[in-house]
């Protein structure tokens, strides 16, 4: 059995946008995009709406088509382990400008907070570090995520993936804009490209 989480997922993920500088975030289906527009909405925040799994991989094309900028992924631990090959395809592409941050809180919380596989012991860092990640990590206290923020814009020599172990509850849904139109604009407005 998990041990029980401390932290609060919206201080921790406030905390790691506090100085986000040039951090460009992707943020999957569900809680986490909830926590993300809670943080602040900004024009370099990606809500990737109704795409659960894609997450990591939508970060990942992003931090190959932005080399220079630092991209960080909010996920749920029910997302990654949609996604669970994608974090292969991440390790070999090893793009050293990608962090994921995976917002574990051992359930499905947008279905009925049944116990995930991560509230079960599966643990998501192992699974990345024997990808061949960077650098793996379990969060469970905010000077850990003090530390994490101290990493987010610092090149690595691949990928980093970082569980978070937040508390099991729901908190009311804070409601980024859902046109992906808008979104996907929006967004290629804040790169500076071309939006059609």
């Amino acid at each position: 059995m998990v041990a029980p989480a401390t932290l609060d997922r919206r201080e921790a993920v406030a905390a790691l946008l506090a100085d986000r500088g040039a951090l460009l975030v992707v943020a999957g289906l569900g809680s986490p995009a909830y926590d993300l527009h809670a943080a602040g909405d900004h024009d370099a925040n990606f809500y990737l709406w109704g795409a659960m799994g894609g997450a990591a991989l939508m970060g990942l094309g992003l931090a190959q088509a932005q080399p220079d900028k630092p991209v960080l992924v909010l996920t749920g631990d029910g997302e990654a382990l949609m996604g669970l090959g994608g974090l292969a395809t991440i390790a070999v592409a090893a793009p050293g400008n990608l962090t994921i941050a995976v917002v574990n809180n051992g359930h499905f919380g947008e279905t009925g907070m049944q116990r995930s596989h991560t509230g079960r012991g599966l643990d998501l860092a192992a699974v990345a570090a024997a990808c061949g990640f960077a650098e793996t990590g379990i969060v469970t206290d905010m000077a850990g995520v003090a530390g994490l923020c101290a990493v987010l814009h610092r090149p690595a020599a691949g990928p980093r993936l970082f569980v978070l172990r937040v508390e099991a509850r729901n908190l009311p849904r804070s409601l980024p804009a859902r046109d992906a139109v808008y979104l996907k604009t929006r967004f290629r407005a804040h790169l500076g490209l071309g939006v059609s």
